[in-house]
């Protein structure tokens, strides 16, 4: 059963997102791996072809684009091709740190940071992870104090994304001790800041493409104009912008989860054994045939949650149910599919193998399925 989701112009607009991703994705992929860093010149080339910030207004140099499906496709289009670590970086411009500017910046500080978004000269970063705090940021220890026209920023952060070449970063900081949930704001630290530094580019078990790195701010004076929304409401924006975050990370693990069915089914109909097409034996075909169906179902309900977003209606539930279920059912379908391709799935050369690596971060980041299945629980339990 093929997705209903998509219409004319969604398709129009795959046409455009699948020659640059034959054109400067696919030549690129190995030597990105080697350098553990995708260059600047894709951002800039996927900026001149339409491709980054589509929910920017026309006044800030966008599109004004709202409509999630064009994401979608976007994604689709790269898991096509097994780049991961490229539909992490731009999600995390997209969906997450220009998620936080358009919710919560002022039109000063959406002048002067959203153009760059769209033409891929502006890369983002969130730091909310530290060494000591990831699933439960009540506990991180960054602090911002009050000096003047400056906020003081002292602290590490670490696990961020995009955090080599990011132009900005949101820092997620405690501001007052004593007033629990409301003692959290969100500053902006720009590229240059004195203070501001970048450790080592951490060594992942996949994703080896996309930058992740060690942040640290040591009286880092950060200007007051420079606080992203109310003093004091840092951890209430955080829970307003998980939902999209989860639907994100669900979508990426469906459209790998898809990709990785087209490539198995491919190989199984080609490659022979004992006379005949290893896919005809029933042990492997009867899995097959259980993990597309599985496919299949998951999809419905990830267009479902993308309609919901569309319409401003989905909850941070919901979107963690897209995520629980459709990065699991990825691990599985990567899982048989290496298995299915024998001693050539673990070679690095078929894109199954790269795969396989890449994915296992998706149980774990925007919240581990551990949380995931808490905050379902939780709500199973309201009165």
């Amino acid at each position: 059963m093929e997705s209903d989701l998509f219409e004319h112009d969604h398709e129009l607009f795959r046409d455009s997102v699948r020659s640059f991703v034959d054109k400067h994705v696919v030549p690129n992929l190995e030597k990105w791996d080697a350098d553990r860093l995708i260059d600047r010149e894709t951002w800039l080339a996927a900026g001149k072809q339409g491709l980054l910030g589509l929910s920017v207004p026309e006044q800030y140099g966008g599109p004004g684009e709202i409509d999630y499906r064009f994401r979608v496709v976007i994604q689709s289009e790269i898991a096509r091709v097994g780049a991961s670590a490229l539909q992490s970086g731009f999600s995390t411009n997209d969906d997450i740190v220009l998620n936080y500017l358009l919710r919560h910046a002022t039109d000063e500080q959406k002048q002067r940071w959203l153009p760059g978004f769209v033409t891929g000269e502006t890369i983002g970063a969130i730091a909310m992870s530290e060494p000591a705090a990831g699933s439960d940021l009540r506990g991180i220890t960054t602090t911002a104090v009050r000096e003047g026209d400056h906020w003081v920023l002292n602290g590490s952060k670490t696990f961020i994304t995009s955090g080599i070449l990011a132009d900005l970063v949101i820092v997620f900081a405690k501001t007052d001790p004593a007033a629990g949930s409301r003692g959290f704001s969100l500053f902006v630290v720009e590229d240059g800041t004195p203070g501001f530094s970048r450790g080592r580019k951490l060594d992942k078990v996949g994703l080896h493409a996309q930058d992740t790195a060690e942040l640290f701010f040591e009286d880092v004076r950060v200007p007051a104009e420079n606080i992203l929304g109310e003093l004091g409401q840092g951890f209430g924006y955080l829970m307003q912008s998980l939902p999209l975050e989860r639907l994100g990370i669900g979508i990426a693990a469906q459209v790998s989860a898809e990709a990785v069915m087209s490539w198995t089914l491919d190989y199984v109909k080609e490659r022979t054994a004992f006379g005949k097409r290893i896919g005809e034996f029933q042990g492997m075909g009867f899995t097959l045939a259980e993990l597309q169906t599985a496919v299949e179902v998951s999809r419905a309900y990830i267009d479902r949650c993308v309609r919901e977003y569309n319409n401003g209606t989905l909850s941070a539930v919901d979107a963690s149910k897209a995520k629980l279920w459709a990065t699991e059912l990825q691990g599985r379908v990567i899982d048989a599919g290496l298995q299915f391709h024998g001693g050539y799935g673990y070679m690095m050369e078929y894109p199954v193998a790269k795969a396989f690596i890449d994915a296992r971060i998706q149980r774990i980041y925007g919240g581990t399925n551990e949380i995931m299945k808490e905050i379902i629980h939780r709500d199973l339990m309201k009165a």
